[in-house]
Parts: C-alpha cells; structure tokens; sequence
C-alpha cells in the first residue's frame, strides 16, 4: 500500500514535472519558480544623470559640477590646516612607514 502510494506521487510528478521530495526537505523552489525582481526595479528608477560626462562630451557649454568643485575646495582648505593625506613617497626607501623600527 504505501509503496503504491510512493510510485503514484513519483508518476504524478513526472507527469505534472513537479520536484519528487518525498521527505518534505525545504528546497527553495517556490522563489525560484517565481519571477526576478531585478529587471522591474531597474526600470523603476530614473537613469542617474552624470554631469561630469556631460561636461566632457560637450565642453563648449562650461558645465561645471558643484560638487566635485566643493570637493576640491574642502581638500584645499585642509591642506592650509594641515589636515590634508600625507604625500605620496616617490621612492620605497622614502616612505614614512619604512623608516620606522618595530
């Protein structure tokens, strides 16, 4: 009896082209049977504008991008403070790191 009901559930899913899980064992296909969200998100949100490729594309419109230019304003205001990224050492033997002894 139960090995009738055990062949009829095989059958059946290879019929309806189900997945045999005699055991009940959790397999994930229900969120893989369903449809990627990915592709409508995408279309949902607007491209984003880059107006730093605008500007280099067409420099006769002088384009400038406040941001980069608040950027560049701050590093500079740190450099006079001395707040700024210590320089880069052109040579191995220059940098701090390697004149210090552990």
């Amino acid at each position: 009896m139960r090995s009738g009901l055990k062949a009829l559930t095989q059958l059946r899913c290879s019929i309806f082209e189900t997945t045999y899980n005699p055991t009940g064992v959790r397999t994930g296909a229900k969120y893989l049977r369903r449809r990627l969200r990915g592709p409508s998100m995408v279309l949902y949100y607007p491209p984003e504008i880059n107006i730093s490729a605008i500007a280099r594309k067409y420099p006769d419109l002088e384009l400038t991008n406040e941001d980069e230019v608040t950027r560049l304003d701050d590093i500079a205001f740190r450099k006079t403070r001395g707040k700024s990224a210590p320089k880069k050492s052109k040579e191995k033997g220059d940098s701090r790191r390697s004149s210090k002894k552990r």
